[in-house]
């Protein structure tokens, strides 16, 4: 069952998902984002890297308006989010989904609480209904039926993400951010969970925007990877365009020990 919920009209059939432009974001005095530019286009999934600090979660939770820009604009698919009055902001969130890095699911809610949370804020719908789809949602991320009564507390950390992933695919969006989702995985769990967010693009048509260190999932999984450094996207592309590009950083992190190691798994799949 998909929810019958309206779209914003895109500006064009083919706009990217994601157009972000001359962002700026900062804290005081310091500057994390300057003058910085991101495009993502619809069914891909798009991997963003850098090191500690260089605001690869900043950069996210600006896009998504969770703090404030100093200048840039950001757009999803085709409109300009500055320029959408209430109603319009409130069609265009039906559309984006978020998986925070720790789940960050209500403790006291039971999972299926969880997910029809969502439902609840934008969604006129019975009980019966987001009950069923809530079912649903579980399905689909793979987890048991069971774990639809049960709380957070009572989860593993995988469990825990797949249950927060089903939220963030409560109203069926179109795109969906990702922050650090393997992060506290287990090699297998971490595994299976790239398998589904590729799964989950190719039968759902998401585009996927996600932050992640892990060298795993970014050969595995990402379509094309951004680097951050310096306030700003130093390169963006494939693994072999990367791992061929010439900055120190860039160098030690994909073709270091570890950087080699998951190049070898990746071949061997």
């Amino acid at each position: 069952m998909m929810l019958d919920l309206a779209k914003t009209p895109v500006a064009a059939a083919d706009a990217p998902a994601l157009e972000a432009y001359g962002i700026e974001v900062g804290f005081g005095e310091k500057t994390i984002i300057k003058n910085l530019d991101v495009v993502v286009p619809r069914g891909e999934i798009f991997g963003v890297v850098g090191g500690s600090g260089t605001g690869k979660t900043v950069l996210l939770r600006a896009i998504l308006g969770l703090i404030p820009r100093r200048a840039g604009s950001v757009s999803f698919f085709g409109e300009t989010v500055d320029t959408l009055d209430e109603e319009g902001c409130r069609i265009m969130n039906q559309r984006i989904g978020m998986l925070f890095q720790q789940g960050a699911l209500f403790s006291s809610l039971t999972v299926r609480q969880n997910i029809q949370f969502p439902m609840r804020e934008h969604a006129d719908l019975s009980q019966s209904v987001m009950d069923e789809l809530a079912d649903l949602k579980i399905a689909l991320v793979g987890l048991p039926l069971d774990a639809c009564n049960k709380y957070p507390s009572e989860l593993s950390g995988g469990m825990i993400k797949r249950a927060a992933l089903a939220r963030a695919l409560a109203l069926d969006p179109d795109l969906v951010f990702l922050d650090e989702p393997t992060a506290g995985l287990d090699p297998i769990g971490a595994g299976a969970f790239d398998e589904l967010v590729v799964e989950l693009r190719d039968v759902l048509g998401l585009t996927v925007y996600m932050v992640t260190h892990d060298l795993d999932s970014l050969y595995t999984v990402c379509d094309r990877i951004a680097v951050l450094g310096n306030q700003k996207i130093l390169v963006d592309g494939s693994i072999d365009e990367l791992r061929s590009f010439d900055h120190p950083w860039v160098q030690d992190y994909f073709n270091g020990p570890r950087g080699r190691m998951a190049a070898d798994t990746a071949q061997r799949r």
